[in-house]
This record gives structure tokens, C-alpha cells and sequence, in this order.
């Protein structure tokens, strides 16, 4: 068989149980004809498993490691809620639930969710007492500053851009390795931290639930190597690291669940199991024999297990898919020939078979159709469609494009995940139709954000999504869209290198907006606007389907960190019949 035939024949099990699209104002139901439940939704909004037993070893099964766990390097969805559940606090944090419930700020490491003055411009957080590090030291207001200025450190690279882009003075600031300070960061006293930022920004407090605002005490400086021992002030530290192969955390003893209302800290340890194969993960869970009853997965259920789950009772009752609440895109690159044509863009929103890399994921219980940058979560239920185009493309349109701007056969590099290789090897035959041949290379998925983000080795196109930090457009289309975050190294969202003066001058436009109903619809119409210039092609909207093993209890899908397992909460039902 081929690799398309066989996936046609997986998927086609998965989309006859699912029985059609799930559509996208509501991520629970199925939007076929009948009325049916979407299987792979079956446990959207539930906690598995009942509430954990403390004690026992939870094991992680992934075939990755992760990007980076250093809190000024960590802006990788699942590996954020890792590392702020098990082992970083920062001044603010989202609920431990399910749902929609999970979306709603909670104070962190400080008292209350900060206090606004001069008119937004002005944030002020007073730390709670008693927050102390794996050594037993408090945590004061100078640790979190000076996390925040690590961020902009050029040899820290690939975490988030909001310290950048919102405290004053800030311009040519190289970060803290070398002496120098930001004065729009003070700390009067050991508790109390204040950020002057260059223009009004009404929702710093969900800002402030980012690993950038996580303390890192200046005396446990490392560089490079923080990654690797990152000083705890969550519940766990790091016992042992062995990159790409295991993780091993254990109780942080100084940590006090009187000073935070969110992370449970069920189980003794946690150890993380890296290297497997997709496959392999999924089958040990699915089986659940022994050891493998007390595990989770890291990274999504391969789409080719999807048969072996649904149509299984015992085993679906095991799967959490909640929605992402990203965009998946096929994003150009403008900075050269040939995207630097916009017509060559606009063809390939043509030529892209969207129906094809749906059924390589899995099929319609686990994907549908992306038509515009923003995800529904953002455009209150459901996505815009500006340019109409067929869910399986329009390669007759795509060829007439490509003859009008002289480039009737095309020659492009893709860059995968290794866990994307069924999507880049539909999206190479969907572009073969308009003569567009595709040259794919799959990249390790630990690797994969530092080869893409690296000016110097970023191919002609990448596959990849953007997820909302929290739900505000200010945090989408600025970090895909703004060519002014483009780095040569640790780019970040806008891999499509995509400059234009006039999305630049919107984006500050709406920025400056201080009705956020106003703001939003702006954004919306932004998105319409960005869709004729394509500097990528929206793609898929995913779940996020995750098998956990029949001994783990009080596991969820976070909706803020993509659907991940929420690890401030899960735990075992039974911690004797776990083994590490």
C-alpha cells in the first residue's frame, strides 16, 4: 500500500465513527446530518478518573523532550503548563478546571491579580509571604525582575516577546548577564513589584500568568545551562535530567500548599519518559498492563490509533480531546523568492488540499478545516471565511495564479515535526496538483522550534500553529503578523518573516484601542485583511487527544495550554500500584 491508501483506510474508520466534522461553535458536537456526538469529544469538560490518593510515581510517556524548561525560553504550550504547574510559580495563574472555568485568573505568587494605575500604564504586584525555593530561601520581587529581564538576553531565546514588547525603555536592551538593569521594573522591597509600560495595557494581569513572571534568583544565573536545573519554586524540583531520554522530579519539601490555592501535588514523583515512538505510547496506554496503568502521554495520540480507540468503551472512557483552540498554518516564507510574491501566495490558498491533511490527522473526530487565522475561541464561536475556498482546494485556480505571476512550476522546502509527517506528505500531493513539488524534512520535535526560528536554516515553508496566550487577539495576530518581533534567532510566530507596513500601523491602531468589544471586532476585520495577503495558509482547527492509563485519576484538558493535561491536578487512584 502506499502511506496516502494507508492513512485513507485509517481515517476512514475514524470518520465513519465520527459520523462528520465537529463544527466550530460547538467543540462538543458533531456537525453531521443526524445530530451525532462526536466521539472523541465523549469526555470534553470531565476530570477522569476521580479525585487522586497522594503518594505513588505518575509516569509521562513522550517522544520528545522539551523545547526548553528555563521559564525566559519556555513558550511551547504543553511545556508551559509543565513547567508553571510542577515547577515555577509566576505572579498570576489561570484555575485548575476543566472547562470554561479554567480560563479564569487566580493570583499565583501574588496577593491579588496586580493593581493598575496612570491610567494602565502602571502594574503593581505584592508577593504573597512564606513562597519559598527547593532550598528553603524566600522568593522575593528581585527574582521576578530579574527573570523578566533574562527574556530579553539575545542567548536566551525562543521565550515570550510580551516583556519586549509592553515595559518602557526597553529599545536596546540586551538583558541582565552583563550588569545592566531595567528601570521599568522596580522592586521598592523584597515583596512589591512595579512595571511601567509604554502604553496602557488593560489585561497585564493574564500577561503575568506567563513563565517570563516566574522568579530566578540571580545567584542560580547559568545561561544556556539553566535549561537543564531550573531552581524550583513549585511544588517539584528536578532530582535528575538526562536530555531526550528521562526526567525525574521530586518533592520540593519547602514548597507550602497553604500559599497556593491550585496545584494539588498529588503524587510522590513524576517521572518523564522520553524518545518512544508515537505508536508506542499509544499501545503500552491503551493496553494499561502494569506499570503503564499509572501513565500519561505527552504528546498527541498518533491518528492511526484513533481506530483502536473510539469504537472501545473501556479505552475511549481513557481519551481526553479537547480542543486546542489554535490555528494550524502552512506558514511562507515572504523574505525571499518565491513568496515574496503575493500572488504566488494567494495561489497556494488554492492549492492546499485542507480535506487531505484532515484525514492524515486523524480525520474529522480529531480535525476540521481552518478557514481564517484567528480560532474560534477569539471570533466568539466561529471562524470567518473570506476567501471561499474548497475545503480540497482549487488547483485549476492555483495553476492560473501561478501562470499570472510566471511561476508555473515550483520548486519548495517543508519543514516538519516528525509527528507531522502525514499532514507535510498531504499538503506535498495536494501541491502537486497546481506543479508546486514539495521537498519535506522532518525535524526532531525537540529540536524543531530552535531550527525554525533560526533565520539562517528557515526553509521555504513551516508547518506549525499559533495558540492564544489568553483569550485576546493581542496575543495572536501581533506575534504572527508584526515584522517587528522577527528575530535571527528564537524567532517566534511569525515564521512567515512577514513585513507590511500597513498591518504594523493597525496592530498599534487597535493596540491603542481602549474598548476591548471595539478592539476585538477590529482584530476580526484585521484577519479578513491578512487573508488576501497570505503570508500562510490557515490549515486545521485540532483536538488535543491524549490516552491516559486506568490507575490515573483527576486528569483534564487545559483549555488555556491547548488541551494539555492539567498537572496541578493529576494523580493516581491507587499510588501502591505504581512503580519508580
Amino acid at each position: 500500500m502506499t502511506k496516502r491508501t494507508q492513512l485513507a483506510l485509517a481515517t476512514a474508520l475514524v470518520a465513519a465513527l465520527a459520523l462528520g466534522a465537529s463544527g466550530c461553535s460547538d467543540t462538543r458536537k458533531g456537525s453531521a446530518g443526524d445530530g451525532a456526538s462526536n466521539p472523541a469529544a465523549a469526555n470534553d469538560g470531565k476530570i477522569l478518573g476521580g479525585t487522586p490518593v497522594k503518594g505513588g510515581t505518575l509516569t509521562v510517556l513522550s517522544n520528545q523532550d522539551f523545547a526548553h524548561l528555563d521559564p525566559a525560553r519556555n513558550w511551547v504550550m504543553p511545556t508551559m503548563d509543565f513547567g508553571t504547574r510542577l515547577l515555577y510559580r509566576t505572579l498570576v495563574t489561570f484555575k485548575a478546571e476543566p472547562g470554561k472555568a479554567g480560563s479564569e485568573l487566580v493570583p499565583d505568587l501574588a496577593t491579588d491579580l496586580g493593581t493598575p494605575s496612570n491610567g494602565g500604564r502602571t502594574w503593581t504586584f505584592t508577593l504573597k509571604e512564606g513562597v519559598k525555593y527547593e532550598d528553603g530561601t524566600p522568593v522575593k520581587a528581585q527574582d521576578v525582575k530579574y527573570n523578566v529581564e533574562r527574556s530579553f538576553a539575545p542567548d536566551l531565546t525562543g521565550g515570550p516577546d510580551y516583556a519586549a514588547q509592553y515595559l518602557a525603555g526597553t529599545e536596546s536592551y540586551k538583558g541582565p548577564l552583563q550588569g545592566q538593569h531595567l528601570d521599568s521594573v522596580k522592586t521598592p522591597d523584597d515583596r512589591t513589584i512595579v512595571f511601567e509600560l509604554k502604553r496602557p495595557v488593560a489585561e497585564f494581569s493574564a500577561t503575568a500568568t506567563l513563565p517570563t513572571f516566574s522568579p530566578v534568583p540571580q545567584s542560580q544565573e547559568k545561561g544556556t545551562q539553566y535549561d537543564a536545573r531550573p531552581f524550583s519554586s513549585g511544588p517539584y524540583k528536578i532530582e535528575s535530567y538526562d536530555r531526550d531520554k528521562k526526567l525525574v522530579l521530586v518533592r520540593n519539601e519547602h514548597w507550602d500548599a497553604k500559599t497556593d490555592t491550585v496545584r494539588k501535588a498529588y503524587p510522590d514523583k513524576f517521572v518523564v519518559v522520553m524518545g518512544l515512538k508515537g505508536g508506542q505510547v499509544d499501545d503500552r496506554i491503551i493496553a494499561g498492563d502494569g506499570a503503564d496503568a499509572s501513565t500519561v502521554q505527552y504528546a498527541d495520540m498518533r491518528p492511526e490509533s484513533a481506530p483502536k480507540v473510539l469504537p472501545k468503551p473501556d479505552v475511549k472512557a481513557r481519551l481526553i480531546a479537547e480542543s486546542k483552540g489554535c490555528t494550524e498554518m502552512l506558514y511562507l516564507n515572504t523574505s525571499r523568492a518565491p513568496f515574496d510574491d503575493p500572488k504566488v501566495r494567494e495561489a497556494m490558498q488554492y492549492a492546499v488540499d485542507k480535506e487531505a491533511v484532515v484525514t492524515a490527522g486523524g480525520g474529522p473526530a480529531l480535525n476540521e478545516i481552518a478557514t481564517a487565522y484567528l480560532p474560534p475561541a477569539l471570533t466568539g464561536g466561529k471562524q470567518a471565511d473570506t476567501l471561499k475556498i474548497a475545503p480540497a482546494g482549487d488547483p485549476a485556480k492555483a495553476k492560473e495564479l501561478l501562470k499570472a505571476a510566471g511561476k508555473e512550476k515550483l520548486k519548495v522546502s517543508l519543514s516538519v515535526s516528525t509527528g507531522d509527517k502525514g499532514a507535510a506528505e498531504a499538503i506535498q500531493q495536494g501541491l502537486s496538483r497546481a506543479g508546486v513539488e514539495v521537498v519535506i524534512d522532518t525535524v526532531d520535535p525537540g529540536a524543531y522550534y530552535d531550527v525554525i526560528g533560526d533565520l539562517s536554516t528557515t526553509p521555504d515553508m513551516t508547518f506549525t500553529g499559533w495558540c492564544p496566550d489568553y483569550p485576546s487577539g493581542s496575543t495572536w495576530i501581533p506575534f504572527v503578523f508584526d515584522g517587528r518581533t522577527i528575530k535571527a534567532k528564537g524567532n517566534q510566530g511569525n515564521y512567515s518573516q512577514f513585513r507590511d507596513e500597513a498591518t504594523i500601523k493597525r496592530i498599534d491602531e487597535i493596540n491603542n484601542m481602549a474598548d476591548a468589544k471595539q478592539a476585538n471586532q477590529a482584530w476580526i476585520d484585521l484577519d479578513a485583511e491578512l487573508m488576501k495577503k497570505s503570508p500562510s495558509i490557515p490549515v486545521l482547527l485540532e483536538r488535543k487527544p491524549l490516552l491516559v492509563g486506568p490507575n490515573i485519576a483527576g486528569a483534564f484538558g487545559h483549555p488555556v495550554w491547548t488541551g494539555e493535561i492539567d498537572y496541578a491536578t493529576v494523580g493516581l487512584k491507587d499510588p501502591s500500584k505504581s512503580q519508580g
